[in-house]
């Protein structure tokens, strides 16, 4: 079962994206088409960098990851060559194919190149376009934060 978990884990780092991904925790379980890393979840690809209880793997068919899902007390940050967000949330789920972040409860997003700063119960971010998409909910209503420069 060890070996299994080795190989997985392998096939894991190899396919989760282009760049060598590290995913660290305290155990790790896995599963038919998912793989659990579980107790203070660590993944780490060339700039980005994210921070969970847990975090979940999921492949397709074929093998090859088309999804994760971090949970419990998540932090991040996201870069590439137009784009830098930092910010936290209770829930993170990534579409590898779509590039989209879809962050879930207590969201909030710094946008570290144009200096702005929203939050909300669900936020989309488009790491291809750039685009953030907030929901709030009667109780606590999406809210957008900027600084007007003097002219």
């Amino acid at each position: 079962m060890k070996f299994i978990k080795i190989i997985l884990l392998f096939i894991l780092t190899q396919t989760l994206f282009a760049d060598r991904v590290e995913i660290t925790s305290t155990s790790m379980e896995a599963e038919d088409k998912e793989v659990h890393f579980i107790g203070n979840a660590k993944i780490k690809k060339a700039n980005d960098w994210l921070h969970a209880d847990r975090v979940i793997v999921y492949f397709d068919e074929n093998n090859e990851t088309k999804m994760y899902e971090a949970i419990g007390s998540v932090t991040f940050e996201f870069k590439n060559e137009k784009f830098a967000f930092k910010g936290s949330a209770d829930k993170v789920a990534y579409n590898i194919v779509k590039s989209l972040y879809e962050l879930k409860g207590k969201a909030v997003i710094d946008d570290l190149v144009n200096k702005r700063h929203v939050n909300g119960d669900e936020i989309m971010l488009n790491m291809t376009t750039g685009s953030v998409d907030v929901k709030g909910n009667s109780k606590k209503p999406a809210k957008f934060i900027f600084d007007m420069g003097d002219k």
